[in-house]
């Protein structure tokens, strides 16, 4: 299994701290793993066709529409893309091909990181044992594409100065065929601290190995 780990962008998610989390966990299960910390590597056809698996750890920032075009395209192909929290969803707002390949976009997280809970609404291998937890991170409001398989929510309470959020149940992971590929997405991840939640981490193992399958 190939992957390719494309980190950068927002220094505040420090991306290479989280995608080094998971070197272990995927050299353990095969991998040989190549590293990117710029997004020309999408345009870079001899890397991108021997990928198996993108994780893509990159907040804010746009793609060229080269870089979509290849991106978009080697996953449509058959190449998995897995990710977390704005290294994916707040990244290319303005690349629609891309944001209709990821399923989902950033907007807001009232009261910055609070207390609240991830129910889990999808039997499915990633899933699999796991019951809803407490966490205390940001809680990301999102604009989501209904064609989702949502695997896990989190329902807003209208509190932080934003009333008209009350009830609203909000997917936090969430996964997708796209073409020949899968696309896995968890809004949980803002911190290092965050992806050693057993849960989280749990979450986000399954993911990548089920992105990559």
């Amino acid at each position: 299994m190939n992957v390719l780990i494309v980190r950068g962008g927002w220094d505040g998610h420090e991306p290479v701290v989280c995608t080094e989390l998971f070197r272990d966990f995927l050299e353990s299960h095969g991998a040989a793993i190549t590293v990117a910390e710029t997004l020309d590597v999408y345009t870079d056809r001899a890397v991108l066709d021997a990928t198996d698996l993108i994780v893509q750890c990159w907040t804010r920032g746009d793609l060229t529409a080269e870089q979509e075009d290849s991106l978009v395209g080697r996953v449509r192909a058959g190449a998995g893309f897995a990710g977390w929290h704005g290294g994916v969803i707040a990244f290319g707002y303005s690349a629609a091909r891309y944001q209709y390949m990821v399923g989902g976009r950033f907007l807001h997280h009232p009261g910055g990181l609070i207390d609240h809970t991830v129910d889990f609404t999808t039997a499915h291998p990633i899933t699999a044992g796991l019951t809803s937890f407490e966490v205390h991170t940001e809680q990301y409001y999102c604009h989501v594409d209904p064609s989702l398989e949502v695997l896990a929510t989190t329902t807003f309470d209208g509190g932080h100065g934003e009333p008209d959020t009350a009830g609203v149940v909000m997917p936090v992971v969430w996964t997708r065929r796209f073409g020949q590929g899968r696309v896995f997405v968890s809004t949980l991840g803002h911190s290092p601290a965050d992806l050693r939640v057993p849960q989280i981490r749990t979450l986000t193992e399954r993911g990548l190995l089920w992105a990559a399958a």
